[in-house]
């Protein structure tokens, strides 16, 4: 089993947030080197040059022998290209041949395809690493994520005695490039479809970034799940923004052509606003900004259902969290009234994991969640 370190620190990569934060987020994962960050992001004058210099730094990577820094460094540049690109594919593609048939052909993982609908979860099983199996981890992240990426939290849980399943749902990775589903709020179908697969009756379930709101949905109809722990609190992405900002939205939403017109305004004026808005019609699978909004909005208070959260509950949150706001925590935690036990964790600036995630600090985190975890199963 491959062994990760994860570096503590949150740098200063980029001046544009977005960048910054991609290019401190593979670092703190333990799959990038300091210095090519450092590199890339002095290179990197916009999203334009992202693709361009995310390739070149994984082919340096590979010719210097470094295949684990090589295959990120192709996710890295795939995350910002537009689905319209067929390079989208092509390095998706290349990063997944060099994941499991190069840098980690010698670890003990086993690759499923999960019966979904008309087509299939990709899910990866990593066994415990000692002898006695202490219990079941479940991983997803949130919106495209790959189920690759978490692969070193994996190793991590795995050498403490957990068997960890990680999988992709709908709207993330494989399922929606391969199979074609599109993102879905009822996170309790694809939730049901991994625990009757691998016939589990009990587990730890982890959801990451946008996986904050999924895993709690999830948690709400699905009593196999024990234990649910959120790294990012969503809660409501209508609440995301200053209460005159969601009403002017809201305002939009009763005229979807004028929506439309907007987006594709907001599109032409930033890389940014463009990434944003063509990738969520592409894990949504819609055709127009509107309808991709529509489904995009379904992830709120009302369908989260948390009253109907049960279990022990463990909330991980930065406190300077550039994507989400921290009164989400806040409304996250008042809304869990049935939840058997609650526990928070708001990582400061002091603590270096106080942005998206806990990049900066994930060991940190990883930490936090064992021992809670373990704390849990003693107790249970």
């Amino acid at each position: 089993m491959t062994k990760f370190h994860f570096p503590v620190g949150y740098h200063k990569f980029h001046p544009t947030k977005i960048i910054d934060f991609q290019l401190n987020r593979w670092y703190s994962l333990g799959y990038a080197r300091f210095e090519d960050m450092v590199e890339a992001g002095k290179r990197i004058n916009s999203l334009e040059d992202w693709k361009g210099e995310m390739i070149r730094q994984a082919e340096k990577a590979l010719e210097e022998g470094r295949t684990m820094n090589g295959a990120f460094h192709y996710r890295a540049a795939e995350f910002f290209v537009s689905p319209s690109d067929p390079d989208k594919l092509t390095l998706y593609e290349k990063f997944i041949e060099l994941f499991y048939h190069r840098v980690f052909a010698e670890d003990k993982i086993e690759r499923v395809l999960v019966p979904y609908e008309k087509g299939y979860l990709p899910a990866m099983r990593v066994p415990s690493n000692i002898e006695e199996t202490k219990d079941t981890i479940v991983i997803h992240g949130g919106f495209d994520s790959f189920i690759e990426e978490f692969y070193s939290m994996a190793c991590y849980f795995a050498d403490l005695g957990y068997e960890v399943i990680l999988f992709e749902g709908p709207g993330q990775g494989g399922a929606l490039k391969k199979y074609g589903l599109p993102l879905t709020h009822e996170w309790e179908k694809p939730a049901k479809a991994v625990l009757d697969h691998f016939d589990l009756k009990s587990v730890t379930w982890i959801g990451i970034s946008m996986g904050g709101w999924l895993c709690f949905r999830a948690a709400a109809f699905e009593p196999r799940i024990k234990r649910v722990i959120a790294s990012s609190i969503a809660f409501d992405y209508m609440q995301i923004p200053p209460e005159p900002v969601a009403k002017l939205a809201k305002l939009f939403f009763r005229f979807p052509k004028m929506m439309n017109y907007m987006a594709e305004v907001k599109a032409k004026a930033s890389d940014q606003n463009k990434w944003g808005i063509y990738n969520l019609m592409h894990i949504t699978k819609k055709d127009n900004p509107f309808d991709a909004s529509m489904a995009m909005i379904q992830l709120n208070e009302e369908n989260l259902h948390s009253e109907l959260v049960k279990q022990d509950v463990l909330i991980l949150t930065g406190a300077k969290d550039h994507f989400i706001p921290l009164k989400m925590h806040h409304k996250q935690v008042k809304a869990l009234n049935n939840a058997k036990s609650i526990t928070e964790r708001i990582f400061t600036k002091e603590d270096q994991g106080h942005n998206h995630c806990q990049v900066g600090n994930f060991g940190l985190a990883l930490d936090v969640i064992s021992k809670w975890v373990q704390e849990k199963l003693l107790f249970s």
